[in-house]
């Protein structure tokens, strides 16, 4: 599974339950006549279990069972999955990262930074992540670690941050983001970093990334051949750098951690 997979993976699941989320509060104000839905007691300090935050969220939707899942490998299923991109993307052309919305090129640095960057980070804002707050708490980072090593054949520096959240707010919630930030140990000046999404439970585990030359792939000589540079090698072969972020050291992955994290 790629970078790039786990990234859409976690996007989709954020997607999944924000407007979950949404529906459902709408569908309580809405809902007079339907019955009532005792709520969890999600008070500072404590935790409803994953179980009960699930039925809950069932019995506001007015669901009683999930759906049925996907079959990976019978093909002759009525539920085969469907691994075709072309039957899978509505919309294959992308925007331009490049082209303001009224059409014009952005040919300059200053455009890119008063104009373009500004129209994309309102999509994300508006369609993807969420706003953040007006009065969201500040981090204090903290550098833990300071590594020299090789990744390929480029030397770096990797550093393990903690992001330390001010919880004047609520005592009783301590967060500290988890970041590992790699750079090329010969950088000067400030250069552009690529993030990725990282988990650290469960089958996640498995998939890391490697400081090895010849990539992720582990087949000896006559099997399917080397992978190639990974993507954070091919990242420092440009000069810049790459960053890790773990997701759920901001916010639990489960039902049972909405009273922790943000």
């Amino acid at each position: 599974m790629t970078p790039n997979k786990h990234r859409q993976i976690f996007l989709l699941a954020f997607d999944c339950l924000l407007a979950i989320s949404i529906f459902a509060g709408a569908t309580a104000d809405a809902a007079t006549k339907a019955p009532t839905v005792s709520a969890p007691n999600f008070g500072s300090g404590n935790n409803a279990v994953t179980e009960q935050d699930h039925q809950r969220m069932m019995d506001l939707l007015h669901i009683t069972s999930s759906r049925r899942g996907k079959d990976g490998s019978n093909t002759n299923s009525p539920f085969y999955a469907n691994y075709d991109e072309a039957k899978a993307n509505p919309f294959p052309n992308l925007p331009d990262a490049l082209v303001l919305k009224n059409g014009e090129k952005v040919t300059t640095a200053e455009r890119w930074w008063q104009q373009r960057r500004p129209e994309i980070a309102e999509d994300f804002d508006r369609e993807i992540y969420g706003r953040v707050p007006a009065d969201m708490s500040k981090v204090n980072w903290e550098v833990t670690s300071t590594v020299r090593t090789n990744n390929g054949t480029v030397p770096v520096i990797t550093k393990q941050l903690a992001g330390h959240v001010d919880n004047s707010f609520d005592t009783n919630i301590s967060v500290n983001i988890q970041l590992t930030l790699t750079m090329p140990a010969n950088a000067t000046s400030s250069v552009p970093v690529i993030m990725q999404f990282g988990f650290n439970f469960g089958a996640f585990g498995r998939f890391r990334g490697t400081n090895s030359l010849r990539g992720t792939n582990n087949f000896p000589r006559g099997g399917f051949g080397d992978s190639g540079p990974t993507w954070q090698q091919q990242v420092l072969a440009k000069g810049w750098g790459y960053a890790v972020l773990t997701p759920n050291s901001v916010q639990a992955d489960n039902g049972a951690g909405l009273t922790q994290g943000i």
